[in-house]
């Protein structure tokens, strides 16, 4: 197949952050299809465009045997709300061109994967115009996700958000959802039409994992890193405000007394907030961290205890799998699950680690302490974690199954 995917913060090499569709990408180019990705000019937690990208309105590369193209995304995007909202529809507007004029060949589909929202325009309008089908994927329940954690609060953009989203389930030939909860949400929420719906969830990456697992010294790391004789937490992801990481500081004052060392490897609107706010109160326990390539952030959690995945407390966010829990587990490292609903579920389920209820710092203190109290737990979670992602949730076999989905939903006629 030959595959047009829009997605905004698809990373560049050796970026950091979520690489669910890098990997994916890989490996249908793997399998012998063809990829060309629309992606924007910065990173989803930066503030300003690569150098070879500045006063560019787009750029042709190759990522592996990935086409891509870079187009254009203001520089307001992590400046304010308004400033974000002003990047997104830049990046609608860039990402259109690229599809009608840049993008030439002859595709089987267009994907787009949201949020941000407002590509969906640019998709449907390149489905239209091209004549192929769209298929919209649903990483999180936006504008629900923006609404309860206060990020979006004009009526004016909420009604047009819901409206928008409305009009592109409606159009979309097939929808991807990557938690059962969002196919709930779909179907008996918002009247999407079962039959529409796929479910792909984001997986562990174990090409990483198991290559890294049989050659790196972790217990040299960790001497090279000072943390011997330290239980390590470990947090990697965005440090934004639906991330409300205010939560591990409080946390770690619970646990000054201890061996507990939480360590908060990301970037993200927040941190510079939360780094004032541990040298103001002194906080020795907490260790923040710089953004890494994904090879290296394997390396940190190879050498931790235990992997956080850690949202504020909102109802949005029962719904959704975190993407750092599939890494931490593919690891074999238990995780400390401080998000409830279908993340909770996962990793009760799965018997690979305790859920944390957000923001009770109690309980935060007693979770912990049971681990401090029990090290065998850290073995037998991990190794539990690791079983239960490797029959469910590996995403060489996702990518497969995502495109036989397609395949069968768009292409073969009964």
């Amino acid at each position: 197949m030959n595959i047009l995917l829009i997605h905004q913060y698809f990373l560049e090499d050796n970026d950091h952050g979520g690489s669910r569709f890098n990997e994916m990408a890989a490996s249908w180019v793997r399998d012998g299809n063809k990829v060309t990705v629309i992606a924007g000019m910065i990173h989803y937690n930066g503030n300003e465009k690569h150098d070879d990208y500045k006063g560019k309105i787009y750029k042709r590369k190759k990522q592996g045997e990935i086409n891509v193209i870079r187009t254009h995304v203001s520089e307001s995007y992590n400046s304010s709300f308004l400033g974000r909202l002003w990047a997104y529809f830049s990046f609608m507007f860039s990402s259109l061109f690229a599809g009608l004029f840049l993008a030439r060949e002859k595709y089987d589909f267009v994907l787009v994967t949201s949020p941000p929202l407002f590509i969906a325009i640019s998709g449907y309008f390149i489905s239209r115009i091209k004549r192929i089908p769209l298929i919209f994927e649903v990483r999180d329940l936006w504008p629900e996700s923006a609404i309860d954690t206060g990020v979006l609060k004009s009526k004016l953009l909420i009604k047009l958000a819901y409206n928008l989203e409305r009009f592109i389930y409606k159009k979309a030939h097939l929808i991807n959802v990557l938690t059962p909860a969002f196919r709930k949400n779909l179907i008996h929420e918002k009247g999407v039409d079962p039959n529409k719906i796929i479910f792909i969830p984001n997986g562990a990456d174990f090409r990483i994992s198991e290559e890294l697992t049989r050659s790196f010294d972790a217990n040299g790391f960790r001497q090279k890193l000072g943390w011997d004789n330290k239980f390590v937490i470990l947090y990697v992801g965005a440090h934004g405000v639906a991330n409300h990481l205010i939560q591990v500081l409080d946390a770690s004052e619970q646990l000054k007394d201890t061996n507990v060392l939480f360590v908060l490897i990301g970037s993200g609107m927040r941190k510079p907030f939360l780094i004032e706010e541990k040298e103001r109160r002194q906080i020795e326990n907490v260790i923040f961290l710089d953004p890494v390539p994904k090879n290296e952030v394997f390396q940190y959690i190879l050498a931790s205890d235990m992997g956080a995945s850690i949202l504020k407390k909102v109802d949005a966010f029962k719904t959704i799998y975190s993407n750092k829990t599939f890494d931490y587990m593919s690891c074999k490292k238990p995780v400390l699950m401080a998000i409830d609903g279908v993340s909770r579920d996962l990793i009760e389920e799965s018997k690979a680690g305790s859920y944390v209820e957000p923001e009770n710092l109690l309980h935060y203190k007693e979770v912990i302490h049971s681990y401090l109290n029990d090290p065998e737990r850290i073995e037998r979670e991990g190794n539990n974690g690791y079983e239960f992602v490797k029959d469910n949730f590996d995403r060489e076999i996702l990518s497969a199954k995502y495109l036989k989905f397609i395949e069968e939903k768009l292409f073969i006629k009964a």
